[in-house]
C-alpha cells in the first residue's frame, strides 16, 4: 500500500503512531498535509486507498447512492480494504516499535469510516480512532467485537453542521452507537460543510496530544459550544 510518512520528533522515548486515511477520490498527500499540526510525539503515516478511480483518485470501496439517499457499498471491497488496513497498521507499528496501546487511526469521510470500522473489529491493534465527517457502516456491525473488548479505547467524532455530502445525522448515529460502548468518546460539531475547519483541526490535535500524555484526561463527552 502506498503511503507518506513523517517520523516522531528525535529523542521521543515512547512515540505514538497516527495512521491517516483520505476520503473518496483523493490520495495519500491529502491528509498528509495535516502532519505539520500533529503532535511531535507521533509518527504519522498517510495511506493511499487500494482502489483506483482515476489519476490521483482512489477509494477504499465503491458505493452507489440510491434515490432515497441511502448508500449501497461494494461489500467485498470494503472487507478487503479493512483487512489490508489491519495488516498495514500492525506492520507499521511493529516496524516502528510502537505497541498497540499507542496507535491511533484516523480519517476523513470514507477514511473515517475505515477508522471506525477498524476500531470496532480489531481493537487489539490500536488505542483510538478519529472520524472527521464520517458515518457508521451497518454492514460492519455484524463483524464487531464484543463491547467489552473495546474497554479503554478512545474515539474522536466531529462533523460539520452544514455538511452537504454526509449529513449531520450520520454523525449522530456514530455518537449514539458509541454511547453504548465502553469507549472514551469525544463528540464535536462545527460550523462548516464537508471540510476540516481550523478550529476543528485544532481541537482534534489537542485530543491527540492528550492521548500522548496520559496524565491529561482524554474523556470529554458532548457537543462544542455553539454547535
Amino acid at each position: 500500500m502506498s503511503f507518506l510518512s513523517r517520523p516522531a520528533a528525535a529523542g521521543t522515548e515512547q512515540p505514538w503512531l497516527l495512521v491517516l486515511m483520505h476520503g473518496v477520490g483523493s490520495h495519500e498527500k491529502d491528509l498528509f498535509a495535516l502532519a505539520r499540526w500533529v503532535p511531535a510525539q507521533f509518527h504519522v503515516v498517510s495511506l493511499r486507498a487500494p482502489y483506483a478511480m482515476g489519476p490521483g483518485a482512489n477509494t477504499w470501496f465503491e458505493f452507489t447512492v440510491e434515490p432515497d439517499g441511502s448508500r449501497t457499498i461494494h461489500e467485498a471491497q470494503e472487507t478487503a480494504s479493512r483487512r489490508l488496513l489491519a495488516r498495514t497498521v500492525e506492520t507499521a507499528a511493529v516496524q516502528l516499535g510502537v505497541p498497540p496501546e499507542r496507535v491511533v487511526v484516523g480519517g476523513f469521510s470514507q477514511g473515517g469510516i475505515m477508522a471506525i470500522s477498524l476500531l470496532l473489529t480489531r481493537p487489539d491493534l490500536l488505542h483510538g480512532a478519529m472520524a472527521w465527517h464520517s458515518r457508521l457502516l451497518p454492514q460492519v456491525l455484524p463483524h464487531a467485537v464484543a463491547p467489552e473488548a473495546l474497554a479503554g479505547r478512545a474515539l474522536w467524532v466531529s462533523h460539520g453542521l452544514q455538511d452537504n455530502v454526509i449529513p449531520l445525522a450520520s454523525a449522530h448515529v456514530i455518537r449514539d452507537h458509541a454511547f453504548g460502548l465502553p469507549v472514551a468518546l469525544t463528540y464535536r460539531e462545527y460550523a462548516g460543510m464537508h471540510e476540516i475547519r481550523p478550529d476543528e483541526l485544532r481541537d482534534a490535535m489537542a485530543w491527540l496530544d492528550a492521548l500522548g500524555h496520559p496524565a491529561v484526561p482524554a474523556r470529554q463527552e458532548g457537543v462544542a459550544a455553539g454547535a
